[in-house]
């Protein structure tokens, strides 16, 4: 039995930290089942299973480089050029004491040789230009035995374990799938993501523009972060304020692994966005210490559904619904994607803009991060309203002015959540 079995409307409750938060929802959300998919659709899933080799790579000891495959003890005086293999080939004669066959980079070694002697290290060169018998070849240098040889087996042997269950998919493990064979395997499902935007001033891109009404930002800003983050967005549109448009769209969203709100969340928000939430589910309405997003929604909705949908209510603001995803929304993706790590990489950087701390909520600053002198800085991207979205636009960081103090001054250090890591920072 889980936290929202029992009915429960907690309005009036103490303001949470943003830990305290963060455990409630994690704690509501489990691992997805697994999905067997071709593997270059599961970049970024995790493995369900271990993946063992049945097979050794390479399956037979190869050329690393283009040459001849020798004896290494028989190289003193020219050698026999008794043969050619190439990449893919079966070598069909045998390397005996002064022979050597010509051989191509991963071609496999042919039966007798025990080394490879790269073209440049020969005479191959002087003997084309002058003419000379190319069926003998000599060695300008001491070969030793091994040189240049990749030996059966080398990469991955034949029964290892090669990638563990918890793995993330990057484009190296999906490559390293592809030379073992899989076509598919088997990961844990992406979660489908139910998002609603509520609100009569909204309307989609696309419309004529009014200047009464305002574009729904949060709706796809949210669903491109579903995206980034691995999960499979399911845009339900708006829900206009009142009861009947609210329930209908709240029905579109039962056939989800999570429902995401924007607005209608806040102390001054319709009373009837709240009431509609919990007469279909069990909601708790919560304060967070933090700023922006101090608003947050998250329980359940029923609806006479056999799999109650968590719903979590970010707030309206659209720098306030971003932040929020950052801090809860995506946490819970990773969980049921069966990822363990759920933090943003942080830095310490030098502020060169104070962040100012009025009410002792923890403040989430966007920031541009740079490195001058091996030294991470921070500056603000502006005004940190929290109806600006482009200072998270201008933004590749959110420094953090802990709850207990006033200011963070500039030249302080300041803890960064980097919201990209890209390679300039560095």
């Amino acid at each position: 039995m889980n936290q929202y079995s029992h009915s429960h409307r907690h309005y009036g409750e103490a303001m949470l930290t943003v830990e305290d938060a963060l455990a409630r929802i994690l704690n509501f959300f489990h691992v997805l089942e697994p999905e067997c998919k071709p593997i270059l659709e599961t970049l970024g899933q995790v493995l369900a299973e271990d993946v063992v080799s049945v097979q050794d790579i390479p399956s037979m000891a190869n050329s690393a480089m283009d040459g001849y495959a020798i004896q290494a003890e028989s190289v003193k005086a020219a050698s026999h050029v008794i043969g050619y293999v190439s990449a893919g080939d079966s070598p069909k004669v045998n390397v005996s004491p002064g022979t050597a066959v010509r051989i191509m980079t991963g071609a496999p070694l042919p039966m007798g040789a025990d080394s490879v002697v790269p073209f440049e290290d020969t005479d191959e060169l002087i003997r084309r230009e002058t003419n000379q018998d190319m069926s003998k070849i000599s060695v300008k240098l001491k070969v030793d035995r091994g040189s240049d040889v990749r030996p059966a087996g080398q990469d991955i042997k034949n029964g290892q374990l090669v990638l563990k269950k918890g793995t993330i998919l990057r484009p190296y493990e999906i490559g390293v799938l592809a030379s073992l064979g899989h076509a598919q395997i088997k990961v844990i499902r992406r979660p489908i993501v139910a998002i609603l935007s509520t609100g009569n001033e909204l309307m989609e891109p696309g419309d004529p523009y009014d200047s009464s009404k305002i574009y729904n930002s949060n709706g796809f800003s949210v669903a491109a972060a579903v995206i980034r983050y691995g999960g499979l967005p399911k845009s339900i549109g708006i829900a206009r304020d009142n009861l009947d448009s609210m329930e209908a769209m709240l029905c579109k969203g039962l056939e989800s692994d999570i429902l995401i709100t924007s607005a209608g969340v806040s102390n001054g928000d319709y009373d009837m966005v709240k009431d509609v939430l919990s007469s279909h589910g069990n909601i708790d309405f919560w304060s967070v210490k933090m700023r922006p997003a101090k608003p947050l929604a998250f329980g359940v909705l029923r609806n006479h559904c056999e799999t109650p949908v968590p719903v979590l209510g970010l707030p309206g603001n659209p720098v306030s619904a971003i932040v929020a995803f950052e801090q809860f929304a995506r946490p819970a993706l990773f969980k049921m994607m069966g990822k363990t790590k759920y933090s943003k990489p942080t830095i310490r950087a030098i502020l060169e803009d104070p962040i100012y701390n009025t009410d002792n909520r923890r403040v989430y600053a966007r920031v541009i991060v740079e490195k001058k002198n091996e030294v991470y800085h921070a500056r603000l991207t502006g005004h940190q309203g929290s109806n600006l979205l482009t200072s998270m636009a201008n933004a590749n960081g959110l420094a953090i002015c802990p709850e207990d103090q006033p200011i963070k001054k500039a030249g302080e250090f300041a803890e960064v959540q980097m919201l990209d890591w890209p390679e300039e920072v560095f």
